[in-house]
């Protein structure tokens, strides 16, 4: 059972960071997609995109800060899934919304459980039970 939590949260990552490596290698014809979108200062908002994206993921793969790097994912995922994937808008983008629904919904449990046994999240509190016994005695 303790590797369900490090399946989980590789499973989650490996779409965000394979788009934050995409983004950057196709950083001009992305920007322009997001400039025609109407967005303002695009090329500062995919700075900021694949920034949370690999920061995000990769807090992911490691189970280090975890609900810091849920939240950044989700605080991503919120306006790109209202503006890029819009059901309303768009009757096409349905089944893309619902899964960064589902993104979200797997963000929020991360958040609550924690990033489980197998992260550097885990390592460090441990270490910090272990010198807090030594202190004590």
């Amino acid at each position: 059972m303790k590797y369900l939590p490090l399946a989980a949260r590789i499973c989650l990552c490996i779409i965000f960071i394979n788009s934050g490596i995409g983004k950057i290698f196709g950083f001009p014809g992305t920007a322009e997609m997001m400039a025609n979108t109407g967005l303002p200062i695009a090329n500062v908002l995919l700075v900021f995109t694949i920034a949370f994206q690999l920061l995000g993921g990769l807090s992911l793969l490691l189970g280090y800060k975890v609900k810091l790097g849920s939240t950044l994912l989700i605080l991503f995922l919120i306006p790109a899934t209202l503006v890029f994937h819009n059901p309303v808008a768009d009757s096409g983008e349905l089944n893309s919304f619902l899964k960064n629904l589902g993104l979200i919904g797997g963000l929020l449990m991360v958040i609550y459980a924690g990033a489980g046994a197998l992260s550097l999240d885990n390592r460090v509190e441990e270490a910090e039970d272990r010198q807090q016994v030594t202190t004590h005695y």
